[in-house]
């Protein structure tokens, strides 16, 4: 299925999910998954691919010891090259912003009640009001609905208390929502990115960058977010715990779950397959 481990031949590209994939909603992250990723990145690019921005990714790399190498965050809009020397910690190495207004006026019609919050150009959110503890990390300000649909944006983020995940499939439906890209979270928030951009495209630029074959590709993922790098891989696992039909259709096959260290059983497996 790929080159050998230790081999003189390419190595792997291996994208990861975060929340529901490397840690669980609670933001538990298992020893036994930790050791994991660390094994692959030994032998592979671990790039990780996820919907948070890049302070709430930041946190995850430096638990999981990936500081160098590659990051794909706010869904796609942001890659990051990780460097330890770098006074950040990380440069910019694409981002891709939009504007918003489109977007923000559709769905408010239908969701007048709802917070909503942009990713800006810089890296930082803008809010018309705090969202729910713990859902959002880094830093943040307060602005009216105004301010924001006149921002550029690297993407736009809804969320309802008021309706569930069900809710905003079916709202989203009926908006449309042709020019952009959008993926519904495990609650009810509603992720807006530019038009085409995904986790998948930002992956194909980095695997370009690596010089990585398509077929020594990898993905694992469990939410809706992740269908388009499912579909890109040429071998991708669903978790376990990811319940929408269409993420589990995406992939090559289905592991255990978070909770069971479903990603750590299934980077054994390929480890153990790429060394035999």
């Amino acid at each position: 299925m790929t080159a050998p481990a230790g081999s003189s031949g390419p190595r792997a590209l291996v994208a990861l999910d975060v929340d529901g994939t490397v840690v669980d909603h609670d933001d538990r992250l298992s020893d036994r998954v930790r050791a994991a990723v660390q094994a692959a990145a030994e032998v592979a690019h671990v790039v990780i691919a996820t919907g948070r921005s890049t302070d709430g990714t930041l946190e995850v790399l430096d638990r999981l010891g990936l500081l160098r190498g590659h990051a794909v965050v706010s869904n796609g809009a942001v890659t990051l090259d990780l460097d330890p020397d770098s006074e950040k910690g990380f440069t910019v190495a694409e981002a891709v912003s939009f504007d918003p207004a489109p977007a923000l006026a559709a769905v408010r019609e239908y969701l007048p009640a709802a917070l909503y919050g942009i990713e800006t150009e810089d890296l930082t959110k803008v809010l018309t009001e705090e969202f729910p503890p713990g859902e959002l990390s880094g830093p943040y300000r307060v602005a009216s609905f105004a301010e924001l649909s006149r921002t550029r944006a690297l993407r736009v983020i809804v969320r309802s208390l008021d309706h569930t995940p069900e809710d905003f499939e079916r709202i989203v439906h009926r908006i449309g929502l042709n020019s952009v890209t959008y993926a519904v979270g495990w609650s009810a928030w509603l992720d807006i990115a530019p038009e085409g951009v995904s986790k998948a495209t930002a992956l194909e630029t980095v695997r370009r960058r690596l010089d990585v074959p398509p077929e020594l590709t990898f993905a694992v993922g469990d939410g809706r977010n992740d269908i388009e790098m499912l579909r890109w891989a040429a071998h991708s696992a669903a978790m376990g715990n990811a319940l929408d039909d269409d993420v589990v259709a995406a992939a090559d096959e289905q592991i255990g779950t978070v909770h069971d260290d479903g990603l750590a059983a299934f980077l054994d497996r390929v480890l153990i397959g790429r060394a035999a």
